[in-house]
């Protein structure tokens, strides 16, 4: 393979990193859509005024280092720099969903972000923005615009939902409240091990390898009556 090849490859696997999920979709056919279908958007809730942020751990960077790939954020993304690391936080355009609040490995979600990155590699450099996750039966999916060109992942990545910190805000039910969800580990999946093994070799990483941590965070109104 070249190495040009091989820079454009080693991108794409890096962007459904950013994958992320924070509305819902009620099943599998809307999920692929983006949107809830019309039978189920009068029992969704809606998400505003929140953000999404990145955190890739030492094992998913050595991925990126390994293919010299390089990440910008994009206004209004923007990188976050804490004692925990580096992240990139993006702003979450407002949504319908919901968080299953009660299970949070029931929930799924289709949510958009703001902002963009920059992927810049040896070979080429790629500007990626329109980044939409889709949360569906414990795997994260998703569509993004890279270079001018729409292009969807399948499921690449399992949010370790149960191990994440929820806090929410103390409200009379039925009012909005805020909601954060933290540090949600990202895994791969099988898909995920096969085509990087079908490109690279055997990877490095396995089932079991967190890649990166999700934070989102929004303003979570139920849905009415």
């Amino acid at each position: 393979m070249s190495a040009k090849r091989r820079s454009v490859v080693g991108a794409g696997l890096a962007l459904p990193l950013l994958a992320s999920f924070t509305s819902a979709a009620p099943d599998a056919a809307a999920s692929e859509a983006g949107a809830p279908d019309e039978a189920a958007a009068g029992r969704l809730g809606t998400v505003s005024d929140g953000w999404v942020e990145v955190r890739w751990t030492p094992q998913g960077q050595a991925v990126l280092d390994r293919e010299e790939v390089v990440v910008k954020p994009v206004a209004p993304a923007r990188l976050v720099k804490d004692a925990h690391g580096t992240a990139i936080r993006f702003p979450l355009r407002p949504s319908e969903g919901d968080p299953s609040l009660a299970d949070l490995q029931r929930a799924s979600g289709a949510g958009r972000l703001d902002g963009g990155v920059v992927f810049r590699t040896p070979a080429a450099s790629f500007h990626v923005e329109e980044l939409e996750g889709f949360l569906h039966n414990g795997e994260v999916s998703g569509t993004y615009v890279a270079n001018g060109a729409e292009i969807r992942h399948a499921p690449v990545f399992r949010p370790g939902l149960a191990e994440g910190r929820l806090t929410t805000q103390s409200v009379a039910p039925g009012k909005p409240m805020r909601v954060k969800v933290a540090e949600v580990p990202l895994r791969p999946t099988q898909e995920l091990l096969d085509r990087f093994a079908h490109t690279f070799g055997k990877p490095s990483f396995t089932l079991d390898t967190v890649l990166a941590h999700i934070t989102a965070e929004g303003l979570y109104t139920p849905p009415k009556g």
